[in-house]
């Protein structure tokens, strides 16, 4: 068994941690066996004084089964 590692970035209007809930989501669509998640940066866009788009920069781990 191996763990691999993709890097992603989640958006959301809402705020970061769903930011990093939609990233998960998105991997697991074509990933399967994720076993793990680290956010390693975060920004926001600003628009007139208010956050108005949320970002997160994450690295999701999955284990991948070697074929004999």
């Amino acid at each position: 068994m191996f763990v691999k590692v993709v890097e992603l970035v989640g958006e959301s209007p809402i705020g970061w941690k769903d930011a990093v809930q939609r990233a998960v989501e998105e991997a697991s669509r074509s990933v399967q066996n994720i076993t793990g998640v680290e956010v390693y940066n975060m920004t926001a866009n600003v628009e007139d004084g208010k956050l108005t788009e949320f970002k997160a920069n994450v690295k999701i781990a999955y284990t991948d089964e070697v074929l004999k």
